[in-house]
């Protein structure tokens, strides 16, 4: 009697077991993936304070950098070429990042592609046809891309399209009568989207890689040759190829001139002494008028890249807004009323409007930045307000 009285018992305790046990594997699982989370949110915002950090060094080598480039343009009547002696130019101003980190600066010629905005359809034309496109299909592509960014060009080519291609597509728009700001927009044209990006897959092909590595977005009054892209020389035989070749060799210090390592020129006269021949007039210049420079600071497994284009007094500018001269010269109210109302300085140097209105003063800055970018992602300029806020 005693033994059986026991049975019901045993299982009430075993019944609680189980319920206890349950509840430990469902407390368990929800602490790890608590714990989980909470690791990943951890992760991000470690690698948010990182960022922060090595932002500002980044920045302090931009500067750094810049002051370098600075030195040498005021010396040197303008940047030339890396053979100058700023190809380095943290190493030149003995610049120290702090300790345990890394700072990498890349500096490439931006203005030794061609500018865009300004290209003729014969340097197109001769372009395609030396990255074996027919003749036909060049100046098809020619008209497809200058009745994109030109209002006033009329197209020659058969088959080219017209307004009305694109009013009468899924999603009627109209050609914005502006070079491109960026280079995706290469999607939408017609006629050059089908050559530029593979049908089936929709990725770029390789004569739209040729084509980016070509041309530059910005524009400029010509291509720096010592950059070193002969390229579109070649294309338009303005040069042979043993010429080309000779040009390369000087400036990149091989070949003949392995001894005296990398130069540069500074005018026709000297390319015409170095490539033999009459070649004044190559529609070249010789001067940097946009540098992409690129900062990467690395600290143990952090890293922060920054990228900014900038360009000198006189260099390159962007695409405007508008291809209408009032649109892209228009000021602000609050600007308009500062140009109209008297300004006194005071003993810093400081004017009333800058006081009263809100206004930036002028830094007198020797670069002015085309484009900023802080790991791949662009950085927006700042607001412009018509009225100060408080």
């Amino acid at each position: 009697m005693l033994r059986a009285s026991r049975f019901p018992l045993l299982r009430r305790r075993g019944s609680v077991l189980l319920i206890v046990l349950v509840t430990l594997v469902f407390a368990t699982s929800a602490l790890l993936l608590f714990i989980e989370k909470a690791g990943t949110d951890l992760l991000v915002d470690i690698r948010e304070a990182d960022a922060a950090r090595l932002r500002m060094e980044a920045y302090s080598a931009l500067e750094t950098t810049l002051a370098v480039l600075e030195d040498f343009r005021v010396v040197g009547d303008g940047l030339h070429g890396p053979a100058e002696g700023w190809g380095d130019p943290l190493g030149f101003a003995g610049y120290t990042p702090a300790e345990g980190r890394t700072v990498e600066v890349s500096l490439e010629d931006e203005s030794a592609k061609l500018p865009l905005p300004s290209v003729k359809a014969e340097m197109l034309i001769a372009l395609f046809k030396s990255w074996q496109v027919p003749q036909i299909d060049a100046e098809r592509l020619t008209d497809s891309l200058l009745g994109w960014i030109q209002k006033d060009h009329t197209a020659s080519a058969i088959g080219a399209p017209t307004l009305q291609d694109y009013e009468n597509t899924a999603l009627p728009f109209a050609p914005p009568g502006r070079s491109l700001r960026s280079f995706t927009e290469l999607a939408a044209i017609e006629g050059v989207r089908q050559v530029f990006f593979d049908e089936a897959t929709g990725l770029p092909t390789a004569l739209y890689q040729r084509f980016t590595d070509t041309f530059s977005l910005y524009d400029f009054d010509s291509p720096n040759l010592n950059g070193n892209r002969l390229e579109p020389l070649l294309a338009q035989e303005t040069i042979d190829a043993q010429q080309q070749q000779r040009v390369s060799e000087f400036l990149s210090g091989a070949g003949l001139y392995q001894s005296q390592g990398p130069g540069f020129f500074k005018s026709g006269r000297s390319v015409a002494a170095v490539a033999g021949g009459q070649l004044e007039k190559l529609g070249y210049g010789y001067k940097v008028n946009a540098l992409r420079i690129t900062v990467t600071v690395r600290q143990g497994l952090s890293s922060f890249r920054l990228m900014a284009v900038v360009s000198p007094e006189g260099g390159a500018k962007v695409v405007p807004a508008s291809s209408s001269s009032s649109a892209s010269t228009a000021a602000s109210p609050a600007a308009a009323s500062a140009k109209k109302t008297p300004q006194k300085a005071d003993s810093k140097g400081a004017t009333t409007a800058d006081k009263t209105s809100g206004q930036p003063t002028d830094l007198k800055y020797p670069f002015t930045f085309l484009e900023i970018r802080e790991n791949d992602s662009a950085v927006p300029p700042p607001a412009v307000t018509a009225e100060p806020t408080a």
